[in-house]
């Protein structure tokens, strides 16, 4: 796990962005208490993991970890992604409609503010993640 200083390391290094990451790391923290949370690599760059779990990629051999959720600044949008699958859908894209103005993909929900979020269907979101994910219910390594 991320020592709390990398973590706030890689805030300070979103420069302007830092405090809208943090908002929505709040967000994430409220909606899923008690989620582990640290960087994770990405090529050469690091995003803000929530909740590993395994993951096997259907190209792969073994499995690995990956997060359940992850947070990433891109260079003209937040990154969310809400890695899930229940009842053969990926709840990010199901719920895309619902997320306000956003941009979504099978997972990955972008945006240029929370503020443009509803913030409510998020939080929800993110809940239904972790509680599918717990209950063992998350077929996204499988997907």
């Amino acid at each position: 796990m991320s020592g709390s200083g990398e973590v706030e390391a890689w805030f300070a290094a979103a420069g302007a962005r830092a405090e809208e990451l943090r908002r929505v790391d709040a967000l994430v923290m409220t909606a899923a208490p008690g989620i582990d949370r640290q960087l994770v690599p990405v090529g050469a760059q690091h995003m803000l993991g929530y909740g590993l779990m395994p993951y096997r990629p259907k190209s792969a051999k073994e499995t690995t970890t990956w997060p359940l959720i992850a947070l990433a600044a891109q260079k003209r949008h937040l990154s969310l992604y809400v890695c899930a699958v229940v009842d053969g859908q990926y709840l990010a894209e199901a719920r895309a409609e619902q997320l306000g103005k956003v941009s979504c993909g099978r997972s990955c929900i972008r945006f240029t503010s929370l503020d443009k979020v509803d913030q409510a269907a998020l939080e929800a979101l993110v809940r239904d993640a972790r509680t599918a994910t717990d209950a063992g219910r998350n077929g996204y390594s499988a997907a």
